[in-house]
């Protein structure tokens, strides 16, 4: 036994050896991966030149000033458009299409107008009336009515099929429309003047489009069911947005709650994660007992009826699986198989029983450690607030490098069956290509800005550095607030004497030391997992690709490199959380602490599943449990179903407006808490390691783990020796005593 002993050490390391000087995180530390240290000082000294470089090809007004489908501004002087501050879109709903995002275009005409337009007409109404004076100022520039068709003009975008009343916001015509009451109203009215200024309700809207016989069918079809749509989507923004402003001080109210609830929920764990975890087993064995009494009842009970003794493979595969549950076999092999997973959880149960006591011991721990450090509880809104930094630069440097350049056009085809969709175009020519024969309806409009200069070939590459440096910029947040936590719980860990010999201010200790000494190691391994992601995006980007690919094993080799960078992703995320907790704690660089945590793991790779398990499962289970009470509670509330205080309850369109916001919110901020809680247990798992290995409890190697994990262990600390104070006339009268038998000495000797 001693022999397998020894060989798992030396093939996981070495045990660790006592050191008699150690009395927690160490203070007298030196800094660590200097090189890394200083690599990422120079690319951060690069992103911020790289943002500056962003901001000065880019062009503000290209942020500022919304653009049309020619590229030109609105509202900019010296320019056509310098009257007209106002972007109208023909169809809004197009901008709701995902392409979007994939081309960075929306699909529909876009233009300048001076104002929005504050009058309901179709272009079926205003064609050869006396509305077209009014209609055409939001058609094309130039256009007129000519031998082309109705269908012809809404097919190639000449002019919008209708145009609806307008209010600008961010410069941009958006309809207004607003629900109050039951009544649908534009611009807070009821009655407004129509294009041939006459008096119309706004009920008038869905019926407009009556009377236009002559329009062809799907014409028809696509004006009113453009009204619907526009009038559902709005009405819907409108009620959702008016919900959220009747109830954003209850929606406030119940995330507050949620914290109340994560705090106290995380404080009573020493308490009740024993209960709560033993409770969980016995009712998941209970289940599983209660499915095999199920299973053989039911494998009784069939086989005493004719032809239900068939047995699958005799019947083949049936689509209706309710033919099977009428076979014995069926419920014989579902009892087998519970029977089996019964077995297993009691055998797991039996062997493992230890370690599911140190694992619920050290969640008790994790709990007072808190109750100690409360201030790490608030460390996440520090966290937060670096992370918006990260997203807010990588955001404004993403928008001026896209307006970096002259305008780039694409061909925007009216359907998506176009071979010679999103390919660049000149609008200049483009009414003289093939294009317009091909696809009917295509248009050659603005999709970005670029150009062909050096500095815009290298643009995605840029954007590709901008996307790298936030990754790495975000990871190294995340790693920072691990190495804080970590250091101030092991401050808890290693103190002898609890509270008493708890240092000062741990979180602000642990802080000063991870960004002083450690800037470096936190940055090497924020860099690997960087790395890592950016592989992930590429072949996420590639896979998009790949979609219509008929190419069967390109694709199958995707998918498995997905999956291995997948799993390679998160074990570095698992080693590097290990690894800032002891970089943490002794201060050694990046690839030692995760060399060490690494062995120390290993070493106890049992302790570790258990632990690893047991501490996400009942996480988990208080994130569903605080977040779905609270979504309970606001249930009842938003409901009208609590009489105490149903008079306080706004009214409201949807009432599953602020619920799903509250279960969210609740869910999230419950997430913030529990992670928080998650270190300090793992922090506190690897100091217990390192405790149960350097130290053997005596006088001069006391163990500084809790009683509770000393007992389950049957491990104790052996008082020292005491001295014996001896009285002083005692000790007096010893003295002249030994005098005495001094001088006798001297007498015989003589």
């Amino acid at each position: 036994m001693a022999r397998k002993t020894d060989t798992r050490s030396s093939y996981y390391g070495e045990p660790r050896k006592f050191d008699p000087n150690f009395r927690g995180p160490v203070h007298n530390r030196s800094c660590t991966d200097v090189i890394c240290c200083v690599i990422f000082i120079v690319f951060i000294i690069g992103y911020i030149a790289l943002g500056t470089v962003a901001w000065i090809h880019g062009d503000p007004r290209k942020v500022v000033y919304p653009t049309d489908s020619r590229g030109q501004f609105c509202g900019q002087q010296n320019t056509p458009n310098a009257n007209k501050a106002k972007l109208f879109y023909f169809n809004m709903l197009k901008c709701a299409n995902p392409a979007v995002l994939i081309n960075l275009q929306c699909p529909t005409t876009q233009l300048c107008v001076s104002k929005c337009p504050d009058s309901f007409s179709t272009l079926l109404d205003a064609w050869n009336t006396k509305k077209w004076e009014y209609y055409k100022q939001f058609c094309k520039p130039g256009f007129e009515i000519s031998s082309k068709s109705v269908m012809e003009v809404i097919r190639d975008e000449d002019c919008p099929s209708m145009i609806v009343p307008s209010r600008p916001f961010l410069q941009r015509c958006f309809p207004d429309f607003l629900t109050r009451n039951g009544t649908l109203t534009v611009a807070n009215q009821t009655i407004f003047k129509d294009g041939d200024n006459n008096k119309r309700s706004v009920n008038d809207l869905k019926d407009a489009a009556k009377g236009a016989n002559f329009a062809p069918r799907e014409l028809w079809t696509e004006i009113t069911g453009g009204i619907a749509s526009l009038l559902n989507a709005n009405e819907v923004g409108i009620k959702i947005f008016e919900d959220y402003a009747n109830s954003w001080d209850w929606i406030l109210i119940g995330l507050v709650i949620t914290m109340v609830v994560s705090l106290v929920f995380i404080l009573l764990l020493r308490y009740t994660a024993g209960v709560l975890l033993w409770l969980i087993i016995i009712s998941v064995i209970t289940v599983v007992g209660f499915g095999i009494w199920h299973c053989y009842w039911e494998y009784s009970n069939l086989t005493r009826k004719p032809g239900a003794n068939v047995t699958i493979s005799d019947i083949g595969f049936q689509t209706d699986f309710s033919i099977y549950l009428q076979l014995s076999q069926t419920w014989l092999v579902f009892m087998i198989s519970l029977s089996v997973i019964e077995a297993i959880i009691l055998i797991i149960l039996i062997f493992l029983r230890g370690r599911l006591r140190i694992a619920i011991a050290l969640m008790k721990e994790g709990s007072k450690a808190i109750s100690y450090v409360m201030s790490t509880l608030f460390y996440p809104i520090i966290t937060f607030l670096l992370l918006a930094i990260c997203i807010a630069y990588w955001a404004v440097t993403a928008v001026f490098l896209a307006s970096s350049g002259n305008a780039v056009y694409k061909v925007t085809p009216a359907d998506d069956k176009c071979m010679y969709a999103n390919l660049t175009c000149s609008p200049k020519t483009f009414s003289e290509t093939n294009i317009t024969k091909v696809c009917p309806g295509a248009q050659c409009m603005f999709a970005f800005y670029g150009g062909e200069t050096v500095y815009h070939r290298y643009i995605l590459v840029l954007h590709l550095c901008n996307l790298f440096m936030f990754l790495w910029l975000v990871n190294f947040t995340i790693a920072l607030g691990q190495c804080t936590l970590a250091g101030a719980f092991a401050s808890y860990y290693w103190a002898l004497k609890k509270p008493n010999d708890i240092p000062a201010c741990p979180l602000y200790s642990s802080f000063s030391r991870a960004i002083r000494y450690h800037t470096g190691s936190l940055a090497f391994g924020s860099l690997i997992l960087a790395v890592v992601q950016m592989i992930r995006i590429v072949l996420e980007y590639v896979h998009t690709k790949l979609k219509g690919s008929q190419n069967a094993c390109a694709r199958f080799l995707l998918c498995c490199l997905k999956c291995c960078f997948w799993c390679l992703e998160n074990f570095i995320r698992f080693m590097n959380r290990n690894a800032y907790i002891m970089i943490a704690i002794y201060g050694k660089s990046f690839c030692t602490s995760s060399k060490d945590a690494f062995f120390l793991l290993m070493r106890n790779i049992i302790r570790v599943a258990v632990l690893d398990k047991v501490t996400d499962f009942l996480l988990f289970l208080g994130k569903l449990l605080i977040s779905g009470s609270v979504g309970v509670l606001a249930f009842f509330f938003f409901t009208r179903k609590i009489p105490v205080i149903q008079e306080e309850v706004p009214s409201l369109n949807y009432y599953w407006v602020p619920l799903v916001t509250v279960i969210f919110g609740s869910y999230m901020i419950a997430h913030g808490f529990f992670n928080v809680y998650a270190m300090c247990v793992d922090t506190l798992f690897l100091c217990f390691l390192w405790d149960l290995e350097a130290h053997d409890g005596s006088h001069l190697r006391p163990f500084y783990m809790s009683k509770s994990l000393k007992k389950i262990l049957n491990k104790k600390n052996v008082e020292p020796p005491k001295k014996v104070e001896t009285p002083k006339k005692e000790v007096e009268k010893r003295q002249k005593v030994g005098e005495g038998e001094k001088f006798k000495d001297i007498r015989q000797s003589l």
